[in-house]
């Protein structure tokens, strides 16, 4: 298979270096040439939970040459107009763009290359980019898990022939409810990497302050609520049946939830969400496709999101200028906790 990654940061990096590692060949490109150009004279740098450099071939986007089977895409979701139709040009004729992006991409798209060539692929697990070619892997080694999909079910052989590559990472299930796992990982995308964004620290940090564990509580609630109204059932996350875990209709469980969640979330406490690491580097992140994303589907369902969308308003704040990531911007929840 030829393989490319395009858009590869932290996770792109990481997984690149797991396959090339494996003995597969993968392009890594990513139009931040000062990263290129580490990756190219030092290798794929990988340190955290696993340590290790690996030689890998990596470009610019103006350096493709070459037509892929499989394109796993990597970037963020702002110019994925643009970034679809460049690749439409780099696939073989049975190619496929395998997104990992967070949110629900794959409809928009599906509209661009058809539901055929369109998969889906979502992570449990972080990673942070350190420095030109080097990323720290913020995940535990068990954790490195892959729910992976395609909107057409008749693509039964590109989804085999994608498991095998992701399986020199790590363990990999091809999701029949797909639409429902990628609604789990908006779930934990919307709470923690919303919050950690926020506050301006890791998802550790983010359960271990009560206050914020409430907003991640309730976040988690508004996402339970938006999916059952709009019929989607939110599927396992690493074999766990997230909703008999983390969804609750009673007093009890609400108390028994916020106790656990520390724990549930302890494999991926050093994880720093990656639109801090926009924020912090003075670019736009995503939050529209993330906590945006459940307040779109709840205003289209009737559903309240008002945490989710207190999220949205003060990223943009802090994208503006107006705050900074910190805890001091969990006073701007209290109006909404208290009720």
């Amino acid at each position: 298979m030829r393989i490319a990654i395009y858009g590869a940061g932290s996770l792109g990096t990481v997984l690149g270096a797991f396959i090339t590692q494996g003995g597969m060949t993968v392009d890594l490109i990513n139009r931040n040439a000062a990263h290129v150009d580490g990756l190219k004279r030092k290798g794929a740098q990988i340190i955290g939970t696993v340590r290790m450099t690996v030689p890998v071939t990596a470009l610019l986007p103006n350096e493709m040459t070459e037509r892929y089977d499989v394109i796993f895409l990597m970037t963020k979701q702002m110019d994925n107009a643009a970034v679809v139709t460049h690749l439409k040009d780099h696939l073989t004729d049975d190619g496929v763009i395998c997104t990992f992006q967070n949110g629900l991409p794959e409809l928009s798209i599906a509209d661009i290359i058809g539901e055929d060539r369109t998969l889906g692929c979502a992570v449990s697990w972080g990673a942070t980019l350190i420095g030109n070619g080097v990323c720290e892997l913020t995940s535990e080694p068990e954790s490195l898990t892959f729910s992976l999909g395609a909107l057409n079910p008749g693509r039964k052989d590109k989804l085999a022939q994608i498991k095998r590559v992701l399986e020199l990472m790590g363990r990999v299930e091809i999701e029949e409810n797909f639409i429902g796992a990628r609604w789990s990982k908006l779930l934990i995308n919307s709470s923690f990497s919303g919050m950690s964004a926020v506050l301006g620290t890791t998802f550790g940090e983010v359960a271990k302050n009560r206050r914020s564990r409430l907003c991640v509580q309730k976040i988690i609630k508004e996402c339970f609520d938006v999916a059952q109204k709009a019929g989607i059932t939110p599927a396992p996350i690493q074999g766990k049946n997230v909703g008999a875990l983390l969804d609750y209709h009673s007093t009890l469980k609400r108390i028994f939830v916020f106790a656990i969640i520390p724990f549930a979330i302890r494999k991926h406490r050093r994880l720093k969400a990656s639109m801090l690491q926009d924020l912090e580097k003075g670019r736009p992140c995503e939050i529209d496709a993330i906590n945006g994303v459940v307040g779109a589907y709840g205003q289209r369902y009737d559903v309240p999101t008002p945490i989710n969308d207190r999220v949205v308003e003060v990223i943009h704040g802090i994208e503006a200028g107006r705050y900074r990531p910190s805890f001091e911007n969990l006073a701007l929840f209290d109006d909404l906790l208290s009720s």
